[in-house]
């Protein structure tokens, strides 16, 4: 009978370890730190909405979805299966996440690059910030298709460098201190399929003190 009773407890105790670990893994959407109009002129309300509630969102859900689905699998085929809804709307969801940090409105940070560490880097890597937005802009507008441009700090080099990832694939070749998203959700509303303007104008609002503060974790 004892040996009946452990048995029948295998499949309850086998079920609450998966919905314990799926409970725990639940991804949720952040919150803004400022408000949907607040990086206007620059970015409008209505990217800001859409973007954040519907994209990330979907992501996230995604994200979710496929998380469950992998810790139910019950083969390595059907595990394997799963990487890439995970890579895709991870990424998505790790991109997003850093990239509303990394804008602040023109009245408060944004665009304001003090003097400092960060600074002193893109001087010393690129010859001047000008001439780093200038490089930054032309690589992140070549990328075909959908993707991120990215300023990385290389830990082997020790320098900061300009990278695109495709897609939604995550930097991991550096540590990201700026990250643009270059999908046509991030700026068709307002600049339509007019890359250029919206990158030029994506730098009245990028976040140079959150971006100070994870240089300065990276590059000691």
């Amino acid at each position: 009978m004892l040996s009946i009773a452990r048995s029948s407890l295998r499949p309850s105790l086998a079920r609450s370890l998966v919905n314990a670990r799926l409970a725990a893994s639940i991804h949720t959407l952040p919150d803004l730190p400022y408000a949907y109009n607040a990086l206007e002129p620059y970015i409008c309300e209505e990217i800001m909405t859409l973007h954040h509630k519907k994209h990330h969102q979907t992501y996230v859900t995604g994200l979710n979805a496929a998380e469950e689905s992998y810790a139910k699998a019950a083969s390595t085929e059907e595990k394997i299966g799963l990487q890439a809804a995970i890579k895709f709307n991870g990424g998505g969801h790790i991109n997003h996440s850093l990239f509303w940090k990394n804008l602040a409105p023109a009245a408060q940070e944004g665009g304001k690059l003090e003097s400092g560490a960060l600074k002193t880097a893109i001087e010393r890597d690129f010859g001047s910030v000008e001439e780093f937005k200038k490089t930054f802009n032309t690589k992140t507008a070549g990328i075909q298709g959908s993707g991120w441009g990215w300023l990385g700090y290389n830990s082997a080099t020790k320098k900061l460098e300009i990278v695109t990832t495709a897609n939604q694939d995550p930097l991991i070749t550096h540590t990201p201190i700026i990250g643009v998203d270059i999908w046509e959700h991030a700026f068709y509303i307002q600049y339509k399929n007019v890359k250029p303007d919206y990158l030029n104008a994506i730098w009245n609002v990028i976040n140079f003190k959150e971006a100070e503060k994870r240089f300065t974790e990276v590059a000691k």
